[in-house]
């Protein structure tokens, strides 16, 4: 639990990563709007910040207010409203109504069903546009969009927040008024780092997440808190102790993952000070290597996964979007399908858990789901074709996941016969696993992939870490299939090998020695993932084993983590003397790099083959 780890010990805790569900557009359950988004992320040619040695360079201070020209020195440039942080809390907004300076005007945020769904989200988006723009003519420096109400009704339900800050910015921004106030979104919508920077990233210059707030409120001083407090079961500690632990999280670990926002921030909750979505923040500028919360606000770093052009041109417009998506009215209804919820009986009782993080049954579909696991491991321990055809149709009936998956071929053209196909033999030999360290999966999973794909003359890849020099040589002792070498694993011949073909040149560079790099088919420098773009690799400390410490000279139960960038990597030019240097090292491994797909991966992929990689992943 985030909150025991922190609150106590003052650590940051350690997550896996990766996400197979469906994209929000593709899934059968309704979405909040914020899933329609991907952050965007820096490689190579604009390096992540690494925010566990660079954090003192980085702020998440905003200014409220009036913007004149920077150009044009005065003292009406200084009139405004500085924060520490975008996050705020019931008393730091009411100061900000309060303030004559910002002459702040609230703006409700509800759309009227009650004349039919269609056509009714538009409609009081523009409404709400042109009261934007009308309250900033007349002088208001501060735009708070609320979906705060003293009572709530089934047929207004609140607009999407990240639509109606995005669609106010705008249109600000097109009728040449934006510098002349701010928005503030006052919301029961947003309680994850990635929402907050969503609302953030299209306009918003502080959030007040009322409703999560008071959710941490009520958590902190629920008896079931309470009790495990008492029955040791959870750390008793004062507020002020918890709230020094977070100080120093946030001094000496920038770098955190937050998944569970409601219990960690309930600690700080009388302070105001929720530093979990502050880091939260800072560790996303940190992806794109921006250090100012200022150069993020408005920026829309994002892709768009699933939104109408008519979305986009009103409130998205510039953003990446390379497909289309849902209508105004389809949002309508995705909006009200969670909004209804909240005046069932059933809902009062127990809270729906979804599953879109952990499977659940009758929840989000889950690729690695427990049907897909029995299945595939009746048919390894079967050998049977018949179970192996049955997992194989499970495969083919799961519901469509990515975009890929929508994806047929299409041909007229005549079979080729099988006698005039590439060999079977020669087509394995350009497979490749994926880069799993050992650690993240175990010794034994980690050896048996390796030898597999040796076996089939295909390549498997160590991911960060290093590996076992003893892994490096072809067995010779083998005896009814099992090797004194790698006792644990059954099935082995003589002249098998563990060894990864592909030996992998991470940040953390963990296990990266001469001897490694010399014993290799191919070197890969790991410059991001598709798991976690952006992020070093991370291995919790009850992962990291005397065996694991010792492969990457390190200590057993300390967690590792790799940091975003490589700190010798700020340019093409940095990449291309590393490809040299490990050229160097092994003269006959081929040296690839390993980027991530996103908007304007040709351009920096182009640089990387000027540095004369071999391959590009």
């Amino acid at each position: 639990m985030i909150i025991e780890t922190m609150a106590a010990q003052g650590k940051e805790p350690t997550f896996c990563m990766g996400d197979d569900i469906p994209l929000a557009l593709l899934s059968q359950k309704a979405h909040m709007l914020y899933d329609y988004f991907k952050q965007r992320f820096a490689q190579v040619t604009n390096p992540a910040i690494d925010p566990l040695r660079e954090g003192l360079v980085m702020s998440l201070e905003v200014n409220i207010g009036k913007r004149g020209n920077i150009l044009e020195v005065g003292p009406e440039n200084a009139s405004q409203v500085t924060l520490s942080s975008p996050v705020l809390n019931e008393g730091e907004l009411e100061s900000l109504l309060k303030d004559p300076q910002l002459k702040a005007q609230v703006l409700p945020t509800f759309f009227d069903i009650r004349k039919g769904i269609e056509g009714s989200l538009d409609k009081t988006l523009y409404k709400l546009c042109e009261a934007a723009d009308e309250a900033v003519r007349n002088g208001s420096q501060l735009l708070v969009l609320s979906d705060r109400a003293d009572e709530l009704e089934a047929t207004r339900p609140a607009i999407p927040i990240l639509l109606a800050v995005a669609a106010v910015h705008q249109h600000l921004i097109q009728n040449g008024l934006r510098m002349s106030a701010s928005i503030v979104a006052d919301t029961a919508q947003c309680f994850s780092t990635h929402q907050f920077a969503c609302l953030i990233g299209y306009g918003a210059s502080a959030v007040c997440p009322y409703l999560a707030l008071e959710t941490c409120r009520q958590w902190r001083l629920s008896s079931k808190t309470v009790n495990l407090m008492r029955n040791g079961k959870m750390p008793t500690v004062t507020i002020e102790q918890a709230q020094t632990n977070f100080c120093k999280v946030r001094i000496v670990m920038f770098y955190i993952l937050v998944t569970d926002f409601l219990k960690f921030a309930c600690n700080v909750i009388e302070s105001g000070d929720i530093l979990a979505i502050k880091a939260g923040l800072l560790k996303i500028l940190s992806k794109m290597g921006i250090s100012l919360l200022s150069s993020y606000c408005g920026a829309q770093i994002f892709e768009i996964y699933g939104l109408g052009k008519e979305i986009v041109d009103l409130a998205f417009s510039g953003s990446v979007s390379k497909i289309g998506g849902l209508t105004f009215d389809e949002l309508a209804r995705e909006t009200l399908s969670f909004w209804v919820k909240a005046f069932s009986e059933d809902t009062a009782k127990r809270l729906e858990n979804f599953g879109f993080i952990q499977f659940r049954p009758g929840g989000e579909y889950h690729a690695n789901n427990p049907e897909m696991s029995k299945l595939l491991h009746k048919a390894v321990r079967e050998k049977s074709e018949s179970a192996f055809s049955i997992y194989q149709q499970h495969l083919a009936s799961r519901p469509v996941n990515v975009l890929r998956d929508l994806l047929e071929f299409k041909s007229n053209r005549a079979p080729i016969p099988v006698g005039k196909v590439e060999p079977a033999l020669s087509i394995v030999q350009r497979f490749c696993t994926g880069g799993m360290s050992l650690g993240a999966i175990s010794r034994e999973t980690h050896e048996a992939i390796a030898v597999a794909m040796n076996r089939l003359g295909g390549k498997s890849n160590s991911g960060e870490g290093g590996e076992d020099p003893i892994r490096w040589r072809p067995l010779t002792d083998v005896v009814d299939g099992y090797s004194p070498t790698l006792p644990h694993l059954k099935g082995l011949q003589n002249g098998d090998t563990a060894t990864s073909a592909i030996k992998q040149v991470a940040s953390g560079r963990f296990g990266v020695t001469p001897t490694f790099l010399a014993n290799a088919d191919q070197l890969e420098i790991k410059i991001a993932q598709g798991a976690k773009p952006g992020e070093g690799g991370q291995l919790p400390g009850k992962k990291v084993s005397a065996y694991i410490a010792k492969l990457r000279n390190s200590k057993p139960g300390v967690p590792l983590i790799s940091p975003p960038p490589h700190h010798d990597i700020y340019s093409i030019e940095d990449l291309a003397q590393l490809i040299f240097d490990l050229h160097q090292v092994n003269p006959k491994a081929k040296v690839s790099v390993k980027l991530v797909a996103e908007a304007g991966i040709g351009t920096v992929a182009s640089g990387v083959a000027k540095a004369n990689a071999d391959i590009i992943q």
